[in-house]
């Protein structure tokens, strides 16, 4: 049995003062949701558990809604737009926004009331002292493991990427200082997406690393860390959004899994991360992950920037194929895509003949500060993005990533079951976490629920 690191990422516009279960995961010691200790199956449990991903919409709502007292059952969701579990299967509830938008005028023009000990602030990501403080606060107070074992770390340069793409806004990235001592006790940061869904392209708010001092958890500042972002986000007339969460709310428009891949077998067991059967031995075990020496493929080499519009062209084709995906251009391409170091990485595949630029991988770095081991302080974790074969057999190019990021000295690598990456599990030796990841949509109504493999929405 082996535990493993998820990750998962909470795309929010408002969550109310009932409802802090979502986004309180950002900021607890606990929040399984979003960095858990997670055990990998065997071989019989691996087809149990895959046969568990595939269990319908349908079934799992109502199994939530049995275990939920008729007091609870919709205490909160039955007065927000999101659909309902009663919705299910009713094809003549029109898809789309299910409540149309505020009048500008309408919308709250000033910060939300705190108590006299804090201030609301804007974060400016292009100060080195303003993104040293956000990143202090997450590297000691953000995402760790039930068993306080790891605690991501996002780095300076990861923050700025993930934070300020094209067209961000400025007043999205919303500090919490107290006022005496100017200390950065909070933080939550938004950025506008471009989704597709179906043929409509929608602007969405994606909110992402709120966080709150540990010591400062009781004094209720996450909602309105929540309700401020949201606030602003009024401000540039955008009504919908998408989040992710463990938890099954009304209703999950599809629930995927993470899979791993062991890069490091040796290290991820001496920090408590994996563990060897009784009847394995430490051998045998390093030897079944072994990845070979060099990549496979002719022409695989790291993007460059003049290889922008191809990615964008190969990345546009393929996410047709899918009923929700980002609507990318090739600004945010470049943004996104273009290597960084121990940000995010991609390769491209370049024909040897026709120089024509083929096919790509990608993958992004968080890593994980360990605690409690004697030998190590870092654990480093990859996690696939987007993968686009047209002429490289996909399980040829993946190999390949697992190489390059092996290369790299990272020391597991992680993909959701999302697009068509099951597709390259088995044969790459992935292996199932036990936790479930469910998308949700805010103000916009989708007629059916969603496959894994319609989805192409991707965490940080």
């Amino acid at each position: 049995m082996v535990p493993a690191l998820t990750s998962s990422f909470i795309y929010d516009f408002e969550l109310p003062l009932q409802n802090i279960g979502i986004v309180d995961r950002h900021c607890c010691s606990s929040c399984e949701s979003e960095l858990s200790l997670l055990r990998m199956a065997d071989n019989e449990s691996n087809t149990s558990s895959e046969k568990e991903i595939e269990m319908s919409i349908d079934a799992l709502a109502s199994t939530v809604q049995e275990s939920f007292s008729l007091s609870k059952r919709h205490k909160f969701w039955e007065t927000q737009p999101v659909s309902q579990f009663n919705d299910l299967g009713d094809t003549s509830l029109p898809e789309g926004p299910i409540q149309q938008p505020t009048p500008l005028t309408e919308v709250k023009h000033e910060p939300y009331n705190l108590s006299a000990a804090y201030e609301l602030v804007t974060c400016d990501l292009d100060s080195e002292e303003v993104c040293s403080e956000i990143y202090t606060l997450l590297t000691n107070h953000y995402i760790e493991d039930i068993d306080s074992l790891f605690r991501f770390d996002y780095s300076k340069e990861f923050l700025r990427w993930a934070l300020c793409p094209p067209g961000y806004f400025r007043s999205w990235h919303v500090g919490l200082r107290v006022k005496t001592s100017k200390k950065l006790v909070a933080f939550i940061g938004g950025i506008p997406a471009k989704i597709r869904i179906r043929d409509a392209v929608v602007l969405l708010a994606e909110i992402n690393f709120l966080c709150v001092h540990k010591k400062l958890r009781s004094r209720r500042l996450t909602p309105v860390m929540i309700k401020e972002v949201s606030r602003r986000v009024r401000m540039e007339n955008i009504w919908q959004a998408a989040y992710t969460s463990s938890v099954v709310l009304p209703t999950p428009i599809t629930t995927c899994q993470y899979w791993h891949r062991f890069l490091n077998p040796k290290k991820l067991i001496d920090v408590g991360f994996s563990r060897i059967d009784a009847w394995d031995t430490m051998t045998r075990y390093i030897n079944f992950y072994k990845l070979p020496e060099q990549t496979a493929t002719p022409g695989f080499r790291k993007m460059e920037p003049h290889d922008v519009p191809a990615v964008t062209r190969l990345l546009r084709n393929y996410l047709k194929q899918f009923v929700m995906a980002p609507d990318f251009d090739e600004n945010e391409v470049e943004h996104w895509l273009l290597p960084k170091e121990d940000v995010m990485d991609t390769y491209v595949v370049e024909s040897p003949e026709s120089h024509e630029v083929t096919d790509f991988c990608s993958f992004y770095t968080v890593p994980c500060s360990v605690f409690g081991s004697q030998n190590h302080s870092i654990l480093k974790g990859a996690f696939s993005y987007y993968n686009v074969s047209t002429k490289t057999p996909l399980v040829q190019l993946m190999s390949d990533a697992l190489v390059v990021a092996k290369k790299k000295d990272l020391d597991v690598f992680n993909a959701l079951h999302i697009m068509l990456n099951k597709t390259f599990f088995s044969e790459l030796k992935f292996a199932p976490g036990e936790g479930k990841l469910n998308y949700y949509l805010y103000n916009y109504r989708l007629k059916h629920v969603l496959r894994p493999s319609e989805i192409a929405l991707l965490p940080f």
